[in-house]
């Protein structure tokens, strides 16, 4: 319900999960909010959700989803920067520093939306919370996906990606002064229907696999021996450890969210697309939309 004296629109704490290239689905629900009249004054987000949440809060949405829908595979793969050292595959500078060329840095301190980014600390094995500094700095060691990019020091913490403890941050929002809190949650149930999914059997569509796919495959499977790559001709080592990530934090959504229900959480199938598959943006964007349009009519218009 909408707090006695506040404004026409109802306010609301957001939450945006962690889920790769799903949470392109964040603009969407975003766009659904800001066409309904909702006004988001707080924001907590970790790997893709603090990147989007973080952008929205510094008023540069629109140029992000430009960029972000006029993508193709080879433009991901060119943002790629291999680091080959034992902590990561990608160094993950050259993504954050053609964000920051175009959107500009900024501080957390000076939005004009409360933001978290939600980052682990591998040292304390605790949750970061990021509300100062560096904004892209902040969504860089947030998004540090472990064994994709390397770790971020900050201070005496070396940080990877806030998914690996809390998947859907909604802690933070705890003492927010807003009517509602809605949550997004990448890490939905399976359909078994969605086209393509990322993980599984190989087929002749997935010899198309986009050039930096193929990379990181040919990376990890160095690591393996020829007796395994018989064993497992079905699954790479790539393969294997998204789809354990994804379970993970599958599993560790669930238990915070029934521990902290938000007023309403918004899900995001895990499959709706692979981890990585950026040139599906405006798919994503779509499937944001209207998983927000279903909650609404569900919820029978949460909070109003």
């Amino acid at each position: 319900m909408k707090k006695e004296g506040s404004s026409n629109k109802t306010t609301v704490s957001l939450v945006l999960g962690s889920g790769g290239a799903r949470g392109l689905a964040h603009i969407g629900v975003i766009r659904w909010l800001e066409e309904h009249d909702y006004e988001i004054k707080s924001i907590s987000g970790c790997s893709i959700g603090s990147l989007i949440g973080g952008v929205y809060a510094a008023g540069k949405l629109d140029q992000l989803e430009e960029w972000m829908v006029s993508l193709h595979k080879t433009d991901i793969a060119s943002l790629m920067d291999f680091s080959w050292t034992n902590s990561g595959i990608f160094k993950g500078d050259k993504i954050i520093s053609t964000l920051i060329g175009f959107l500009e840095d900024i501080l957390i301190e000076d939005l004009p939306v409360t933001f978290t980014a939600v980052a682990a600390d591998l040292v304390t094995e605790k949750e970061v919370w990021i509300n100062s500094g560096s904004l892209f700095d902040a969504i860089r060691a947030s998004a540090s996906l472990p064994l994709f990019f390397t770790p971020v020091i900050h201070g005496d913490a070396l940080l990877i990606d806030g998914g690996v403890l809390n998947p859907v941050p909604i802690a933070p929002t705890f003492n927010d002064d807003t009517d509602f809190t809605v949550a997004v949650n990448l890490g939905g149930p399976i359909l078994h229907e969605a086209p393509d999914s990322e993980i599984g059997v190989e087929s002749e569509e997935k010899k198309g696999l986009v050039k930096f796919q193929d990379e990181i495959k040919k990376f990890i499977e160095t690591f393996n021996s020829s007796d395994q790559k018989q064993k497992e001709k079905s699954w790479s080592m790539y393969e294997v450890a998204d789809r354990a990530f994804d379970t993970m934090q599958g599993t560790i959504a669930r238990i915070k969210i029934a521990s902290y229900p938000p007023d309403l959480e918004i899900k995001i199938a895990r499959n709706a697309c692979g981890t990585l598959e950026f040139d599906r943006a405006a798919e994503m964007i779509k499937l944001g939309y209207e998983k927000a349009q279903l909650a609404y009519e569900v919820d029978s218009g949460i909070g109003k």
